[in-house]
């Protein structure tokens, strides 16, 4: 029951700042990091975006209780494994 809550708040976040990103800008600021790797107009826009899938797809994941398959998945190509 936690796992589930737990990538319900998650989700949750990641979607809030997806939509929310002007708010998350006018609030915090621009993020030099992001304005210097990603572009200089809309680099803290796109960032604060990419941040919030993040935070969606390992909301899901943790929700759904594949964290271990996903990582296998992910790491099979290091691993060898098939």
């Amino acid at each position: 029951m936690g796992q589930i809550l737990s990538g319900i708040i998650l989700t949750a976040a990641g979607a809030f700042l997806v939509i929310k990103t002007e708010w998350f800008i006018n609030n915090f600021g621009r993020i030099a990091w992001f304005e210097e790797k990603l572009g200089s107009d809309g680099g803290s826009r796109l960032g604060y975006k990419l941040v919030g899938i993040a935070l969606l797809f390992l909301g899901i994941i943790l929700m759904t209780g594949s964290g271990d398959d996903f990582m296998l998945w992910l790491l099979s190509p290091i691993l060898k494994y098939s």
